[in-house]
């Protein structure tokens, strides 16, 4: 026996010692606090810690666990896994041939991250190569795993992680970002990948998570950079604290490499979760199976990515990766004009008084001429007759602001008996809703865009939004009073005791369809309008109930459906829309709820605005045009739809930034830059995109400048959101000294509001909205300019806007003769400063604003 306990203690004597000479391994500095500890199995996170404030915050869960994907054959792109919505049907259904294809792709072995065979591993070797940096190393049966990990000095929350694989033997392989730590379910606040999903909770649905994004995938599904909008897949704590993982610039695909579009390439592969679907972003390069994946035997890759740990929510941390990695700011400045928005807005006034530009027709209906343009895109039975308007506002608005009989005989008596005639008047079950969308001329009827179905949002769009647009600027307009009070009362029949409405009705039917999905977008709007117009209170009690509902399921969860049907609703930007619909609430109420929430929908729709890649002045070929980098760029854009089926996955995004009000009236109210910026960089320098004849830009970033193509009434949209923005900016930047009234969003394609209805005012002096083509020309187009004249029109008011983030010197003409006047005198506004006559000369700095009046007689 005492032979024995002699061994015994020689034995706790080796492992003592042997435990000495693998002392714990850590990085640590005034942020984060990271320990590493070797156990049987390897090296293993035993702490990580975060400074919140003035304490440390320890994370619960931490790992250390690496994974390496391996194929011996390359992994199959078929899908082999069928889904179910919540009602128990296939999904999607096979009407829907848009999505057919994204959605296969998007179900395949390796997207639902089950292809390869997974090595979990802590790794055997460790080393402290500094008090900054340390290194591991681990034999896998298929590679050798290296991986070096090292504080970044700049930011002091970030830990930069560099891996690479050497092949032991052929093969595909895909490296996962080590598990730094997971997050329970019940230490979940928020988890997003932006461009997919956001949400504060579990979706068991997986067609409703991964399609929708109402809740989080319970699969670790690996998502493509092409809708990521921000590549920053992120994980928030109860206990405040957020984890991301980004991944170096240049790692992902561009969209756009050298003359054509390569959009759909994916080079790495995103994760709200790791491959054991623990909650943990996991980053995947390269994507197995995909071109870099295939290594031969004695072959390395290696890739970098960061951890954030930030001490604060999922917004702070999209803040991080937008500007401090991906450059953000700097790539805005890169952006200038070389035709001012104004000058767009202008030459679209022609291509719209041009009945063979704009595919203008007017068509016999009931006794009727109805006026709309052509739409040559899809539309269930449409025999390339379809036609549509669509910003009755911007309509009115433009008339009114140029008081053009092209417009207001040969266009508005038209447009308006378009709308008359596509509600429904009759005592049944629609009554006050749209027909549909689009009227099909050969065949006399309207329909919708993908099938007999009836919207309240359609409501909403076609017959409360419009007419209540058309009713500002004709509020003596009896009959349209009357059918706008009808579409009220038909929405207040369809809303639900707890607020909501349905997604659509089966027109031959009249049962609830797309009963799989709720309503998550803005349809109280409409009773808005109707309060505003009829000032009956029980319309704004209504819209007040809808918008309660709303805030909590769709603003609270983060669970948001779109508009477009061909689309199945996928998610669009009826988000950003939402934003503006709670601020026009609150305007309304002083509930200040409503304006919370809608700072907390725009930020979230900050989420559908490209990011990366850091453009450049790297040359490009678009069309056979010689570009720089930047003139091409997704950085700034919004999408249509993104997510798994939206129009993104292929095309990319849309030049339509509807959302660029919003965002610069977001910045005055929170002072978050990220919001002006990401105006800016949507609005201003996109001349690659605008069909040079017509100044129409083109709706999907992947034509480039082919113009409008089969969507002339975008042009209509495009004078909407420019004005809209213009307003914004003015508004901004003069501190609220040149405001004008804002009417309603615009149906369908986001936020932006109209104006020219009513007087405004530039600095306390009343107001009316001039657009007039020649009576002012700056010689640089990156100043834009605003006109308005005093109410007695003896006054010109001219708002000099610099669109770029330098400074601009810059001559302004004046042609008062185009409008048979003669200047008396003219002063800057507010310092009453006298202007010399003659050629304007002034210098403007980055996105500054003078304003000049001019006396005339």
């Amino acid at each position: 026996m005492r032979f024995i306990w002699k061994i015994s203690l020689l034995s706790i004597g080796w492992l003592t010692v042997r435990a000495q000479s693998n002392p714990p391994l850590s990085l640590a500095n005034e942020r984060v606090r990271i320990s590493w500890k070797n156990t049987p199995t390897g090296w293993a996170i035993g702490q990580v810690t975060v400074r919140k404030g003035a304490n440390w915050v320890s994370l619960s869960t931490p790992s250390g666990e690496n994974t390496l994907l391996y194929a011996a054959e390359k992994p199959s792109d078929k899908p082999d896994t069928t889904f179910r919505d919540i009602t128990g049907q296939p999904f999607p259904s096979e009407r829907y041939h848009y999505q057919q294809k994204q959605w296969a792709e998007s179900t395949n072995p390796v997207s639902l991250n089950k292809a390869g065979k997974a090595l979990h591993f802590f790794p055997k070797e460790a080393k402290q190569i500094s008090s900054n940096s340390l290194s591991f190393q681990h034999q896998t049966e298929a590679a050798t795993v290296s991986t070096v990990w090292s504080f970044d000095p700049k930011f002091p929350s970030d830990i930069v992680v560099k891996q690479t694989v050497t092949a032991k033997k052929p093969g595909y392989f895909s490296l996962a970002s080590p598990t730094l730590f997971s997050v329970s379910t019940q230490n979940l606040a928020w988890a997003t990948i932006p461009g997919y999903f956001q949400g504060n909770k579990l979706q068991p649905n997986f067609a409703l998570a991964y399609a929708y994004g109402h809740g989080i995938p319970t699969l670790p599904a690996v998502y493509r950079e092409r809708c990521a909008s921000t590549l920053c897949p992120m994980v928030t704590t109860k206990n405040g604290v957020t984890i991301s993982v980004i991944p170096e610039p240049g790692l992902s695909r561009d969209p756009w490499a050298v003359d054509k579009s390569t959009q759909i390439d994916w080079e790495i592969g995103l994760s709200h979760m790791n491959r054991k679907a623990q909650l943990s972003p996991t980053l995947y390069y390269p994507v197995l199976g995909e071109p870099k994946s295939s290594l031969q035997t004695g072959e390395s890759i290696s890739y970098s990515f960061r951890y954030s740990l930030t001490d604060g929510d999922w917004f702070k941390a999209l803040n991080h990766a937008v500007y401090d990695i991906y450059q953000f700011r700097e790539t805005l400045a890169l952006r200038q004009s070389t035709q001012s928005l104004t000058d767009r807005i202008q030459k679209m006034h022609h291509y719209l008084t041009d009945p063979k530009t704009s595919l203008w027709n007017i068509e016999e209906f009931d006794g009727k001429k109805l006026g709309a343009q052509s739409y040559l895109g899809g539309v269930v039975g449409s025999d390339k007759d379809a036609m549509k308007n669509s910003d009755y506002g911007a309509m009115w608005m433009l008339a009114n602001a140029t008081h053009d009989p092209l417009l207001t005989e040969n266009v508005l008596p038209y447009a308006e008996n378009f709308k008359l005639a596509q509600q429904e008047t009759g005592n049944s079950f629609f009554k006050g809703a749209p027909e549909g969308q689009y009227y099909l001329a050969k065949s006399k009827k309207f329909v919708e865009e993908w099938g007999s179905v009836v919207e309240p949002i359609g409501l909403t769009y076609y017959t409360m939004l419009d007419m209540g647009n058309m009713l500002l600027f004709d509020p003596a307009n009896t009959e349209l009073k009357e059918r706008l009070r009808m579409g009220a009362d038909r929405l207040l029949t369809w809303q639900k005791p707890d607020g909501h409405w349905a997604v659509a009705y089966d027109r031959n039917t009249e049962q609830e369809i797309f009963t799989d999905i709720q309503d998550v977008r803005p349809t109280f709007y409409g009773l808005i309008v109707a309060y505003r117009i009829l000032k009956d209170p029980k319309y704004l009690a209504a819209a007040r109930k809808g918008a309660d509902w709303f805030i909590k399921n769709a603003v609270e969860t983060g669970s948001f459906l779109g508009v477009c049907g061909d689309a199945r609703y996928a998610p669009d930007f009826a988000t950003g829309q939402s934003a503006q619909a709670l601020l026009d609430l609150y305007d309304l109420t002083n509930d200040t709820r409503y304006q919370r929430a809608a700072i907390t929908a725009a930020k979230i729709y900050t989420t559908s605005i490209y990011t990366h890649p850091i453009a450049s002045h790297k040359p490009k070929t678009a069309n056979g045009i010689p570009r720089e980098d930047w003139e091409i760029s997704q950085t700034g854009l919004s999408f249509e739809h993104g997510g798994i089926f939206g129009s993104a996955t292929r095309l990319g995004p849309i030049q339509l930034c509807s959302h660029a009000g919003l965002f610069i009236r977001m910045y005055q109210l929170t002072k978050e830059p990220i919001f002006a910026d990401m105006a800016r960089a949507g609005a201003i320098g996109r001349d690659a995109f605008v069909d040079p004849k017509t100044s129409v830009a083109s709706y999907y970033w992947e034509r480039m400048n082919k113009g409008s193509g089969p969507y002339p009434h975008h042009a209509w949209w495009q004078i909407g959101w420019l004005t809209d923005y213009l307003m914004a900016e003015a508004e901004l930047r003069s501190a609220g000294k040149v405001t004008f009234p804002r009417g309603f969003v615009t149906p369908k394609v986001g936020p932006h509001q109209t104006y020219g209805f009513s007087a405004g005012s530039v600095y306390g002096k009343p107001a009316t909205l001039l657009v007039q083509e020649g009576l002012v020309q700056p010689d640089s187009p990156v100043i834009d300019y605003i006109l308005a004249r005093s109410v007695d029109q003896k006054k010109l008011y001219i708002v000099l806007q610099n669109n770029r983030a330098q400074a601009t010197k810059t001559t302004v003409k004046l042609n008062p003769a185009v409008i048979q006047k003669t200047i008396a005198n003219a002063r800057w506004l507010p310092t009453n400063q006298a202007v010399p006559s003659g050629d304007i000369t002034l210098d403007l700095p980055g996105f500054g604003q003078q304003v000049l009046e001019v006396e005339w007689r």
